[in-house]
């Protein structure tokens, strides 16, 4: 600790100079000056991993320099993004052009170094542990110049991700940093005992954990948390950054860190990863340990987020696995890849390859115009696609890839459940007992799909309950803990702070109602997850596909404290239906807006439809903010990213990787966010 405390010693003097002299200063703190003086090409910003290893083997830089210029660029953008006349807990106000995201919520640094760095005590690595000096806890500074040493004494890097600096999802345990899911409850000790089963695959692999960043409070949705305060888009920072995992997402879009980890129960990885202009997969459900994750259930994926493709799959390689702690990883074992993912991310061709439309999502006139720039704008990438050589399937505008499939076989795949989706059709007394013959009229339908109603598509069978899932997960995940205070989830309603804002969803009213389960039952998740993945990969071998292609949204961002988007013919705010049943799905930059229609308060427009069973805001949770009566106005110039989705069967991630490689270097649609340059200093 002496020695960090030494090199940073003249930061505090300087404290009071002017904020461009502390960045250049912080990046050269320490270091011999030709190191970053080289006439070498590094740059930080946009910087990918094997652009920062040929840096680190050339001696163009130190990991410790690495560090320090990410830090010195957290320092410039990580700020408050919005107005808070009430406090971080009441009410907010947006900030056109802020220059900050509020994208990371606790840094680590010893409390010494943090505070010579000018950041203030909610970035602490712990609140419970002002001290701060286990030698066994080592700062992201510290272990960078352990590995610095390696390096040079070796001439090789410490591991595969040596240079790669990460946020890490606050949903997701790191023994030597708080971890809250975002909650500001009274932990005897918010540190939990051992890193999440990923992480410690990440550290091993040389990776540096420098943040956890900033999620909607228990990953339940809207863009802000009781701790953390609330995160903005980079692209505008009036709007929303897209679901519970956005901090991981604008912290990699603004280049505050290499990569980060997100979580997907619904949309969390392909989200943000689509609202920042990068890179998410979200992969098969049973590749990546769920082990040390706050309110961990069976639709919940670990997934990267980075700039580029080949990235994203050389985080994957780390962290993809068996972990004997996670049963769900079992269906992994002789499952996995005999070549490394990231081999598969190359290419400039997909001739031989063949992709489905799935034109359920994209069919105009079942949405409306807010949904139509984003469209256009995955049309023209299929059109990309066919340049590049795949060969396309496309029903045609108003067509379908999956209907014939979903008309076949979901009345007997889900039997039970389709019977009580449709009462008329299988009706049943006072007691809930058929009152006619349930296998008579589901042989009638598999005999003739003209019975099988209209309204049955890919678009209208949302997500199954699982009833008791969200208490189950959560106190589970607590007994394991063994905190001394917080010990259920009763314990993180009656002893934590929670924010007060109308406009945003209420957390603590989620977590009464998960508190009042009293049975845990997720069958009919399990059935729907088996119907829906047989009924895909049936339509799938018919047609001889691939991947299957399709907006990641049809919405652009909307304002941060505008009322919910309802529910159009199964459209919400992204396509998540068929990664919730276990599918891979991949994201990548389509292109931007020039326009969108923003939804605004209006208490003489009709009433919000109520939301869509088996969606979380029917159960109490909810992602987004609260239903209200409101409005399309619009249109509005704005430029704002634009994502493709390309799904694939369980386990083949390297055919999506190809895929999407091959479509991001023949599109080149990334974009840094143009208010987050470099800084003073920086290369």
């Amino acid at each position: 600790m002496r020695t960090t405390l030494k090199n940073y010693n003249y930061i505090t003097a300087v404290r009071s100079a002017a904020f461009t002299l502390l960045l250049g200063l912080v990046v050269n703190a320490g270091s011999p000056a030709p190191a970053l003086a080289a006439p070498a090409a590094f740059h930080l910003q946009e910087a990918t991993i094997s652009q920062i290893q040929t840096a680190l083997l050339s001696k163009q830089i130190t990991t410790e320099q690495l560090v320090k210029l990410y830090l010195a660029r957290i320092k410039a953008y990580n700020g408050v993004c919005v107005k808070e006349p009430q406090g971080m807990l009441g009410p907010i106000e947006t900030i056109p052009h802020a220059g900050q995201i509020n994208a990371l919520s606790t840094l680590n640094l010893r409390p010494a170094t943090r505070k010579a760095l000018g950041f203030d005590e909610r970035k602490a690595r712990s609140m419970t542990d002002a001290q701060d000096s286990n030698p066994k806890m080592p700062d992201a500074l510290e272990i960078a110049a352990k590995q610095d040493r390696q390096l040079a004494k070796t001439g090789k890097l410490v591991g595969p991700l040596q240079g790669v600096v990460m946020a890490i999802k606050d949903q997701y345990d790191t023994f030597d940093l708080r971890t809250t899911s975002g909650g500001d409850a009274f932990w005897a000790n918010d540190r939990p005992p051992s890193d999440a089963d990923f992480v410690q695959r990440l550290r091993a692999a040389g990776a540096i954990i420098l943040a956890k960043s900033n999620l909607a409070e228990y990953a339940s949705g809207g863009a802000r948390s009781a701790f953390g305060g609330t995160f903005c888009n980079p692209y505008d920072t009036e709007r929303t950054p897209n679901a519970s995992s956005a901090g991981s997402g604008t912290s990699v879009a603004a280049n505050l860190v290499t990569c980060a980890i997100a979580e997907e129960t619904s949309s969390s990885v392909r989200g943000p990863a689509e609202a920042a202009n990068e890179v998410g997969i979200a992969p098969t459900q049973e590749l990546v340990s769920r082990v040390g994750m706050i309110g961990a259930g069976i639709n919940t994926r670990v997934g990267p987020i980075c700039r580029t493709v080949e990235d994203t799959a050389r985080i994957l390689d780390v962290i993809a696995g068996y972990d004997p702690k996670d049963e769900l990883t079992v269906f992994s074992v002789g499952r996995m890849p005999s070549k490394p993912y990231a081999s598969f991310a190359t290419g400039k061709r997909l001739d031989g390859v063949r992709i489905g439309v799935l034109r359920e999502y994209m069919n105009k006139k079942l949405f409306s115009k807010a949904d139509e720039q984003s469209i256009d704008i995955v049309d023209t990438a299929i059109d990309d696609l066919k340049k590049l050589g795949a060969t396309i399937v496309d029903p045609g505008a108003e067509g379908t890839l999956f209907q014939s499939c979903v008309s076949r076989f979901t009345p007997a795949l889900r039997n039970a459940a389709f019977a009580k989706q449709y009462p008329k059709l299988f009706p049943v007394d006072k007691d809930g007992k058929p009152t006619s013959d349930q296998i008579a009229t589901l042989l009638d339908m598999e005999q003739d799909v003209s019975k099988v109603p209209d309204s049955v598509t890919i678009r209208t069978m949302g997500q199954a309950r699982a009833e008791g899932e969200g208490k189950y997960g959560f106190d589970l995940y607590l007994r394991q803990r063994g905190d001394a205070n917080i010990k259920s989830n009763t314990d993180l309603i009656n002893k934590a702070n929670f924010y007060n804002d109308p406009h945003f969803p209420d957390r603590k009213k989620a977590r009464e109602t998960a508190d009042a389960a009293m049975v845990l039952d997720t069958s009919v998740r399990m059935q729907q997850r088996f119907a829906i993945q047989q009924i895909v990969l049936e339509c799938m071998q018919e047609q001889k596909l691939d991947a299957v292609v399709y907006p990641t949204s049809n919405l652009p961002p909307g304002k941060l404290d505008a009322p919910a988007e309802p529910q159009v013919n199964g459209r919400g705010v992204v396509w998540s239906f068929l990664g919730q049943q276990g599918f891979p799905v991949i994201t990548v930059p389509a292109g931007f807006t020039t326009e969108v229609y923003d939804r605004v308060r209006d208490p003489n427009a009709p009433p919000p439809p109520p939301p869509a069973e088996g969606s979380s805001e029917f159960y109490g949770g909810g992602s987004g903010n609260p239903r209200e009566a409101s409005r399309l106005v619009g249109p509005i110039a704005a430029k704002l990213p634009v994502g493709i989705d390309f799904l694939g069967r369980p386990f083949n991630e390297p055919k999506l990787l190809h895929i999407a490689a091959v479509y991001e270097a023949g599109t080149h649609h990334r974009m840094p966010p143009p208010d987050f340059g470099p800084v003073a200093g920086e290369p």
